[in-house]
């Protein structure tokens, strides 16, 4: 294919403007399509290039797959229906997608089938759960992953939803795709996050690297210390993202023998996104991916956390997309040779380990107490020195100097360790020396965004005719409302269906007044829009919704908060079962009508937003906000309830922040915890085996439960025990099958009977019923307890919380250190399944629209 630049002279509002026009014009000799698979961590830039691919002449590129890196800077869940959704708009759905998988690695470096790609090479086990080493670099709340999921909360708000998304056991996962798509024939890899995925690939299937024409790689930084990871210079400044994402991997991809086109920050240094191409952009919005783009790009300048958006904010993916198309276009081109970058061979490798080599400090898994190195690696050898272990590793910090350690670092070297890459050194300039935008790639993403041609077709709003957004808001006046109740939860499958009891609960008895999201536990923070999208389905808009800390006690950064340790949340899974089940409710959570409110960045008043003193309804609220606010809403006397089904880091900071809590905490409902009667009560923290006796809630955050258990609160304590007696999924589900068919009833029973059919197909959901067990807090908080025929004692009890793992979360009877605590210590169980069930099958406080398919068919009807 030749390429014609085409000169256009457009007139807008009176000024004459050149526009270099990039258009694909058919040559001689007929080549195929290039075919391309796309392997992104789903950051904002990363679907810019996603586009920017999917906008080009399908006769010369044809993208076959985009599969899901999920250890980088977004969490497999959340970005894998955000592809749905992006193909959906641009009427794409023919493209494959894979994400996770269930595959480990044995201790002898056998690579299992399908694994999912959550876990960097060196941390990767048998199972999805495991340390943060690299990821911890990566900020986890507000410009961190909490944005990145929701894309500042625009994207629920821009993209339309169409019939694929996640399921549990039938997405195809990223080795299955890459496996097929790579087995049909020659193809192209775009990696544009770490190199995990790609390089599990390459080692597990080598005989299919004959098909793989070229790798096309945004990361890493060749000229001496040019690194990014911004939240941690003072250990490595010479680590890009994407390479210190996954180093083992990122070698095994550039030592592969493939053909390697790098863009390194080198090159993306020199294209930021400037002033002039902002405005130009905000003015070239006409089509509906230049619009999300576009809006998405705002959304980030305004929340950008130094104020220096237009010199730190460059076009890393979307560049790399328009460098590596141009090269295709001129494949017979040896050295490069394309419109946007200038290239250079250079001799590179990855740094994998510090030196020296060969040493046995604990820091190095592929050779910790092994008589054989993993992989088969060599005693001594280049991958063998110490490995950075998190953030601030004392290995790393030099006194009064730049950190030491290298791992990730793309470095240019010589001798047998050196791979000759393609590298981009720089963004070539615009030749149109009169243009306002400075970089040639500028021109092409505008007018490839805006080509009429492979468009999209609608976004969330214009799909629908007569779309209409609508708050619901109860009117309760006249009526005497209910004991004042504070739910405190952490998103787990659990706590969806103890929340429709609670909203099913006469307004006389429980007045629901506000709800805080733990994202310490089983779900991550941008899955609170499931908590709107449940609350508007039951008509409960007015219910203000609070988000707590994305960190348990203590486990943030001491010089750069936005960071942190995973001690504790490593216990949790990242795959099925894990959190990639929790942030898409086991795949139900699109089902669920869509509601106005949503998680929304907070903007920066410089570029124009309301200060949000006076429009807090402008962004999220904070847990202790929203706490705040309920307690200023009490009448004089009243007090509050607290019902909590997560880890208690909320509570801890409520207790905290009052000086007298008792004054306005009536009393606490604690599910979790776990009393073990002479060693005879296992806990349920499966991934930690050393620790046999926590239950997770108290484990995902012991210093918050200790403060808790030590602050001489009214508590009342639901345990793991107890908890296990109203967990029998058959008993649950007749009678769900034989009460009234209210909306919730019918969504509780699809999402037990997913849990339960989940728990007897895989080995990964065998905790399924744990969730179960989680609805007693709130039968018991609002139900007759002669009812259900509800025994208590009080006993004293301490939490452990020494820093020590195979003890932190336990729950001891201690009579001299123990606080009286009163605990649940038997139920009637069929009571309880019989009070929850005819509660949701009451016709009373029912929901208002009953699904995102009853919500696409008002939209779709005219108003009578």
């Amino acid at each position: 294919m030749l390429i014609g630049l085409v000169y256009v002279a457009l007139v807008i509002i009176g000024t004459v403007v050149l526009c270099n026009c990039y258009t694909a014009e058919s040559g001689g000799g007929g080549r195929r399509p290039h075919r391309i698979l796309l392997d992104t961590d789903v950051d904002t830039d990363d679907f810019f290039a996603l586009l920017y691919l999917l906008k080009l002449n399908r006769s010369e590129f044809d993208l076959q797959a985009v599969t899901i890196n999920t250890n980088a800077w977004t969490n497999a869940g959340h970005a894998v229906n955000q592809i749905y959704d992006i193909l959906y708009m641009m009427g794409r759905d023919d493209i494959a997608v894979g994400v996770g998988g269930e595959g480990g690695i044995l201790e002898d470096g056998t690579i299992l089938q399908d694994v999912g790609g959550y876990l960097p090479l060196i941390e990767q086990g048998t199972s999805t759960s495991g340390y943060c080493r690299y990821r911890q670099a990566i900020p986890v709340g507000k410009g961190g992953r909490l944005d990145i999921d929701s894309n500042f909360g625009f994207r629920k708000s821009f993209l339309p939803q169409g019939n694929r998304k996640y399921s549990p056991l039938r997405q195809p996962t990223t080795q299955q795709v890459m496996i097929d798509k790579v087995s049909r024939g020659p193809i192209t890899i775009l990696l544009l996050g770490a190199h995990t995925n790609f390089a599990i690939f390459l080692m597990q299937n080598p005989h299919l690297k004959k098909n793989i024409e070229h790798i096309y790689a945004m990361g890493g930084g060749v000229s001496g210390d040019r690194g990014n990871l911004f939240t941690d210079y003072t250990s490595n400044p010479y680590a890009e993202f994407n390479i210190f994402g996954d180093p083992f991997a990122a070698y095994q991809v550039i030592h592969s023998g493939i053909p390697v086109t790098l863009v390194p920050l080198d090159a993306t240094s020199t294209i930021p996104i400037s002033d002039n191409f902002f405005n130009a952009f905000e003015q070239n919005q006409h089509t509906y991916e230049a619009q999300y783009c576009f809006k998405s790009l705002k959304m980030v300048r305004d929340a950008w956390f130094n104020g220096q958006f237009y010199t730190s904010y460059f076009m890393w993916d979307s560049f790399t997309s328009g460098v590596a198309t141009a090269i295709m276009r001129k494949s017979s081109d040896p050295n490069g040779e394309n419109d946007f970058a200038e290239m250079e061979f250079i001799n590179i490798t990855v740094i994998t380990s510090n030196k020296p080599y060969g040493v046995s400090d604990g820091s190095n898994p592929f050779f910790n107490g092994l008589k054989t190195p993993k992989f088969n690696l060599k005693k001594g050898g280049i991958h063998s020195g110490h490995v950075q272990t998190q953030l601030r590793d004392p290995f790393c910090l030099v006194k009064n100097g730049k950190g030491k350690c290298k791992d990730g670092y793309t470095m240019e070297v010589t001798g047998p360790e050196a791979v000759s890459v393609l590298v981009a050194t720089k963004a070539k300039p615009n030749r149109d020396s009169k243009s306002s935008l400075d970089r040639e790639f500028f021109i092409s993403f505008l007018d490839v965004l805006n080509l009429p041609q492979h468009t999209g077709r609608f976004n969330f709003t214009t799909q629908f005719p007569y779309y209409k957004e609508v708050l619901y808001k109860p009117d309760f006046g006249g009526k005497k409302l209910g004991k004042n109740v504070l739910f405190d939860t952490d998103m787990s499958a659990g706590d969806f269906l103890a929340l429709f009891y609670l909203l099913k609960l006469p307004v006389e008895v429980i007045n629901l007044k506000a709800i805080l999201v733990s994202p310490t536990g089983w779900a991550n923070a941008a899955t609170i829009d499931i908590i709107y999208d449940l609350l508007h389905m039951m008509g409960r808009d007015d219910i203000p919704v609070g988000l707590g800390d994305v960190f348990a006690t203590n486990q943030s950064d001491s010089v750069f908060p936005g960071v942190g340790d995973c001690k504790y949340v490593k216990a949790i899974p990242h795959g099925s079962g894990g959190l990639l089940d929790s942030d898409t409710l086991y795949g139900l959570a699109r089902d669920l009508p869509r509601s106005p409110r949503r998680y929304t960045a907070e903007n920066s008043a410089k570029f124009g937003a309301p200060l949000y003193i006076d429009h807090p309804e402008l962004r999220q609220p904070v847990a202790l906000e929203v706490w705040k606010s309920v307690v200023k809403s009490l009448d004089e006397g009243s007090k509050i309830t607290i019902l909590t089904n997560g880890p208690l880091t909320n509570l801890a900071k409520i207790v905290l922040s009052e000086k007298n809590t008792s004054s306005v905490i009536q009393d606490v409902y604690i599910v979790g915890g776990n009393i073990n009667y002479n060693n005879t009560e296992k806990g349920n923290v499966f991934n930690i085996p050393s620790n046999e006796y926590a239950e997770l809630n108290m484990f995902l955050d012991p210093l918050a439960a200790k403060m808790v258990f030590d602050s001489g609160l009214d508590i009342t304590l639901i345990p793991l025990g107890i908890q296990r007696k109203v967990s029998a999924f058959p008993n649950i589900l007749e009678r769900l099958r034989v009460c009234k068919r209210t909306p919730e009833a019918i969504f509780a029973m699809r999402l037990i009977s997913r849990l339960h059919r989940l728990q007897q197909k895989h080995h990964r959901y065998q905790h399924m019923d744990t969730f179960l067990g989680e609805i007693l807090g709130a039968v018991i908080l609002g139900g007759d307890q002669s009812t259900t025929n509800s025994a208590f004692q009080v006993k004293p009890i301490r939490v452990v919380a020494t820093g020590v793992e195979s003890e932190d979360g336990q729950m001891k009877i201690d009579e001299r250190n123990g606080k009286s605590v009163k605990i649940l210590e038997y139920v009637d169980h069929m009571a309880c399944y019989d009070i929850f069930t005819n509660r949701l099958g009451n016709d009373q406080q029912c929901a208002v629209v009953g699904s995102f398919e009853e919500q696409r068919r008002i939209w779709s009807t005219p108003p009578k």
